[in-house]
């Protein structure tokens, strides 16, 4: 995230929004947000009240905050969203997923990592336009002592804005460098942080109030939730952490609904849900007058959503037909294995690269600056590895590999042997195939060599499977990323894709095709080895060749996806 998107609190002090003016301007801990247009107001010069009428001030208020016109959120503006809580509740995480930005805001496993209100926008892709801005807030760090605070020096009577001006307007809320540079003696108590939150809670036009759903209901949340509602703004609870099997979501729930909170949402930061994020910003929406922004950017983002995973399987495809269109030829008395060993780190080269695309495409950075790098352990494991075949489900027998070697008329032993494979004999185990199909070939004793149909299927799979960990990893995820087929697909895992042509439906094999029954695609590029850059070395070209095969290709991987 650029650092022009980050609004520090300090550095700004005209509060704008739905109770804007019931902040003081007098504070330098004010954020400044953009100016936006109002619903208008009738003049009182002329005999007619004001459209909204002022709240009384106690006496003891300063006048700043007096005969003030009020404001609040109209059609066309864009939202300002507070995102408030208990200090550690993934305050910064939710908003690194929800923009899509791993490098937005510092996130710890300690209290108190914010420190400051710090912004952010959602703007529509298309036109520019800032739709929602949010604004995280330091975490709640002592609601208990602020509410015994508010009991003792604030009148009952007076409604809750008054009393959190009241508490704007005292010591405590000034910090403790502040109070001491201005005379002020806080006697040991530091509200800051909380005022911090509530001047932007008065400047916005709705909070979220996030819930680490581990946590379970104690007296400090309790007394978080009145401070906030007294802010008059409409306060949504949602649910972090949702994932973990220590989720105390209903006790949570029982709590909130006998403090008039009824509509609530999960988002987990971490565990990501595309149809979790369209729900949050839908309650909020029912929550609003106007609630056009919103659905602008809801129906903005799923597009862009779909937009993503259309792209994320051209990029799949054409790195497929890449691979599945490399060819080399050697002669009969040619040492297959330094050939062998060529077109293998090739082969491993170009998943990095598409691995890497994936990434780029989703916004995670695989690299040592970003504050979360997305660790490729389980996915950099070498396609080449049989065992790693047989943990797809993928199954290579011997016969087959002597089948293709018999027809070129060499010891099947004594190749496995010169190839250093062991009893994975053969080109397939190895990831190769040699073909001698071509009469020309076998008089001018030319054997070619292409990846075999089994490393490509695994290619595939491996490929759709990180495509699938990406869209379901929150933007504040800092462990690895796991593959899937192991962690979702269970008994899975000893699976082995039957190699006759009737594949039994319930084994439900994980690839994303059986080995012997390669798209149509894949098998014409195994005749086109101009469109591989891996074979000619002409990168853009070759991509030009096999685009329209690409897209082609594309929509059956989404299709295979959905019927697996």
């Amino acid at each position: 995230m650029n650092n022009d998107n980050k609004k520090d609190n300090h550095d700004h002090n005209k509060p704008v929004g739905l109770f804007a003016d019931k902040a003081y301007e007098a504070n330098t801990d004010i954020p400044e947000l953009p100016v936006t247009q109002s619903m208008p107001t009738q003049d009182n010069t002329e005999g007619k009240q004001p459209l909204f009428a002022e709240t009384s001030t106690p006496d003891t208020m300063p006048d700043t905050v007096k005969n003030i016109t009020k404001k609040t959120i109209a059609s066309g503006e864009a939202l300002k969203l507070a995102v408030v809580g208990h200090t550690n509740t993934g305050k910064t995480s939710i908003l690194r997923t929800l923009l899509r930005d791993v490098y937005f805001g510092e996130v710890k496993n300690e209290a108190a990592t914010t420190r400051h209100v710090e912004q952010a926008q959602l703007t529509d892709s298309q036109t520019g336009e800032v739709l929602v801005a949010l604004y995280d807030t330091p975490g709640l760090e002592d609601a208990s002592g602020l509410m015994d605070w508010l009991e003792d020096n604030t009148a009952s009577r007076r409604d809750g804005i008054e009393r959190l001006q009241q508490f704007l307007a005292a010591d405590i809320a000034q910090g403790a460098a502040s109070g001491a540079s201005q005379g002020y003696d806080l006697q040991g108590d530091d509200y800051s942080q909380e005022a911090k939150v509530i001047r932007q809670l008065l400047a916005s036009d709705m909070a979220i109030y996030v819930v680490d759903a581990r946590e379970p209901v104690l007296g400090k949340y309790k007394d978080e939730l009145p401070i906030l509602s007294w802010a008059a703004i409409p306060v949504m609870p949602v649910f972090n952490f949702t994932d973990s099997q220590d989720a105390n979501i209903d006790e949570w729930q029982t709590m909130l609904a006998r403090r008039n909170l009824h509509i609530s949402t999960r988002f987990d930061s971490v565990a990501f849900e595309f149809e979790d994020e369209m729900r949050l910003w839908k309650n909020l929406a029912t929550m609003l007058t106007h609630s056009e922004m919103l659905e602008q950017l809801m129906a903005r983002r799923t597009e862009n959503w779909a937009q993503l995973y259309d792209e994320a399987h051209i990029i799949i495809a054409d790195f497929l037909l890449n691979v599945a269109a490399f060819v080399r030829e050697i002669g009969d008395d040619d040492d297959p294995l330094p050939v062998l060993q060529q077109m293998q780190e090739a082969v491993r080269q170009s998943e990095r690269t598409m691995q890497h695309s994936l990434l780029n495409l989703y916004k995670f950075y695989d690299n040592a600056v970003a504050a979360t790098p997305l660790e490729l352990q389980a996915y950099q494991q070498d396609p080449f590895d049989p065992e790693l075949l047989k943990s797809y489900g993928i199954r290579t027998t011997s016969g087959a590999a002597a089948g293709a070697l018999l027809g070129l008329g060499i010891d099947a032993a004594a190749l496995g042997t010169t190839l250093g494979l062991g009893a994975a004999i053969g080109g397939i185990a190895g990831g190769l195939l040699s073909n001698t199909s071509s009469i020309a070939d076998r008089i001018t004793g030319v054997k070619r060599l292409y990846i075999d149909p089994a490393t490509l299927t695994l290619l595939a799979t491996r490929s759709i499977d990180l495509l699938t960990a990406l869209r379901h990893r929150g933007h504040a995820a800092t462990d690895a990323t796991q593959l899937l087929y192991k962690e979702h697909k269970g008994e899975k895992n000893n699976l082995e894709t039957s190699s006759d042509d009737d594949v039994s439906k319930e084994n439900h094999p994980i690839t994303v095709w059986p080995p012997h029954k390669l798209p149509s695609e894949l098998k014409k590029a195994r005749g086109k080895p101009q469109w591989s850059s891996l074979s000619s070395g002409k990168s853009e070209q070759a991509q030009l060749l096999r685009a329209d095969m690409a897209w082609s290709l594309s929509g059956k991987l989404q299709s295979y996806k959905q019927e697996s």
